[in-house]
């Protein structure tokens, strides 16, 4: 099965980004034959920020993205939420690829499932 998630809150303030990332990793480990993509757009974006220093204990959305990554999953970032941003592929955490609209639409065509956070 074909697993869309798209995330839009920033990384931090809210557990909306940090549930959508559990769920894209938990899909990833009981659905290995399907595919997971997770679209980051608005404040989401920043999830992918490199160099994210968290207490310990805390949850920090670049290891998660990572082990997004690491079960096969894809990260795609939306491109003009970046420049509005002031964010540029240097900023950014390995893996994840700057992405447009155009292939949101794409993706969202080709998933059996689109979940929203």
């Amino acid at each position: 099965m074909n697993h869309l998630l798209i995330l839009n809150d920033p990384p931090y303030g809210t557990e909306r980004s940090f549930n959508g990332l559990r769920m894209a990793h938990s899909l990833a480990k009981h659905d290995p034959d399907g595919t997971v993509t997770v679209f980051l757009m608005a404040d989401a974006v920043l999830c992918a920020k490199a160099g994210q220093k968290t207490p310990d204990g805390y949850y920090n959305c670049e290891r998660m993205l990572r082990r997004v990554l690491t079960a096969r999953g894809r990260i795609l970032m939306c491109g003009t939420c970046m420049d509005a941003r002031g964010l540029g592929a240097d900023d950014m955490m390995e893996g994840p690829t700057r992405s447009t609209m155009d292939e949101l639409a794409q993706v969202t065509l080709a998933a059996d499932k689109v979940l929203v956070f």
